[in-house]
């Protein structure tokens, strides 16, 4: 610990975001970045606990305390080297991460101003790769063993680089046309820029690895026979609907229909009229409240909207810092303001939604009701009771942001593994390339025994 009264002394200090004015009207990352003095200073607040719960907290068993302290003292080159030893894709986490190190510091737990791991781990990523520290591995010794993976999200990416630096061939099969799952078809580019994840794959491919675009692979035995094993990596493809009257009407969507396309617009791809999902002088409903939605909230103010309402079923979150139901150092479920609703957004709790209204088979409105939840006397699930009468939101865009259902898989041949979001459902990026990491573990042992 280089200075090890910098958390009394100094302050966290944030990036913070670009102007609302400004970043609205385009597609640009939101988050600034500090100064190379100012990064410092805030690596410098980590005070090297001797019980770390940030290392604890992060999925992947980040080394925040060594690698914070490798940027403090300016040695960008070993603070890279210790993020990558447990982190494949640094660049991604760093800027879409929620931070779980971060709520489990020891700082958040005195004073709510825990050390900046996320924003330190993209500040060292960056300038290793500025510097031209981050290079192909040239020195790989290939074993002769051949590995599919199904799926380029962080999950599938992240089990073909281990077994690629392991000495398998690898062979990453993708049905879209790019790389990236949900980091490229979900996720905004305000968020994540393409670019960052196109680096990072042209790394990869690099080294070893291939990917084979616009294949859709079922993975069977005669599939299975073919590759001495196969990572399935799918995510979670099935949105979760909502089967209410009028749901066939023109202008109620999918969240992931309109963020991709959007996306994809912004590579280049073009969408017909009748094709193109947008909010454009629309008044547009978002239906779920978690980070899928308020990415809609994002999109929705850049294609123009007039106005952004976004309903959650669920009670409201406990408001401040803390969570009494969830007390340090697990992660707090308090109420998440992101960039996007400061943007401009209303936003609802205990809505509970019962028809989509329309004219001439277009979305006109939906009609919702307030609701309050009552403890089971038996358990489990609480009892959701009306609360007040039904009423009107105008909207001529409903975007369905309620999460994803949890795949379910055949038996597959025992050199087959499942991993990610598709072994576990909807979760982290984070906890994606941890899973990945896993289970190219697990390939390893297996094929190796």
């Amino acid at each position: 610990m280089g200075n090890p009264k910098a958390f009394l002394e100094i302050h966290r200090q944030e990036a913070g975001y670009r102007p609302i004015h400004d970043r609205i009207h385009d597609f640009g990352e939101v988050e600034q970045t500090l100064n190379t003095r100012e990064r410092k200073l805030q690596a410098s607040r980590c005070m090297d606990c001797g019980v770390p719960f940030c290392h604890w907290a992060c999925p992947l068993g980040n080394k925040a305390p060594e690698w914070n302290d490798a940027l403090y003292k300016g040695d960008y080159e070993l603070a890279y080297r210790l993020l990558n030893s447990t982190n494949p894709f640094p660049e991604f986490t760093g800027r879409i991460c929620p931070a779980l190190c971060e709520k489990a510091c020891v700082l958040n737990r005195f004073n709510h101003e825990p050390t900046t791991n996320r924003e330190d781990e993209c500040a060292i990523t960056e300038m290793a790769f500025q510097e031209g520290l981050i290079t192909p591995r040239t020195d790989i010794q290939r074993n002769g063993k051949k590995v599919a993976v199904i799926g380029a999200g962080p999950a599938g990416l992240a089990a073909a680089n281990d077994l690629n630096l392991m000495g398998y061939q690898v062979t990453v099969f993708e049905k879209n046309e790019a790389a990236g799952g949900l980091l490229r078809y979900g996720i905004p580019n305000f968020k994540l820029n393409k670019a960052v994840i196109d680096r990072r794959i042209a790394l990869l491919e690099q080294e070893g690895i291939e990917f084979k675009y616009g294949e859709a692979v079922e993975v069977n035995d005669a599939f299975a026979k073919q590759f001495d094993a196969v990572v399935i990596s799918t995510g979670t493809p099935t949105a979760r609907d909502l089967k209410a009257p009028g749901r066939e009407l023109k202008g109620v969507h999918f969240a992931l229909e309109m963020l991709s396309q959007q996306n994809r617009v912004l590579a280049g791809m073009e969408f017909s009229k009748d094709e193109r999902v947008t909010a454009k002088g629309k008044d547009v409903l978002v239906i779920g409240g978690g980070d899928t939605g308020s990415d809609c909230i994002g999109t929705a103010h850049r294609q123009g909207c007039k106005s952004v309402t976004q309903i959650e079923i669920m009670p409201k979150p406990v408001e401040g810092p803390e969570d009494p139901q969830n007390p340090w150092p697990n992660w707090p479920r308090t109420l998440k303001t992101t960039s996007s609703h400061e943007e401009g957004c209303t936003r609802r709790w205990n809505i509970n939604t019962l028809e989509f209204l329309g004219k001439d088979g277009k979305l006109t409105g939906v009609k919702v009701q307030e609701i309050d939840w009552k403890p089971n006397p038996e358990g489990g699930r609480p009892i959701m009771i009306e609360k007040g009468k039904p009423e009107i939101i105008k909207a001529e865009l409903v975007l369905l942001a309620m999460g994803f259902l949890k795949p379910e898989h055949p038996q597959y041949a025992e050199n087959v593994f499942v991993c990610g979001d598709a072994a576990n459902g909807a979760s982290l990026v984070v906890r994606a390339i941890a899973s990945g990491k896993q289970t190219a573990a697990k390939v390893a042992a297996f094929l190796e025994q």
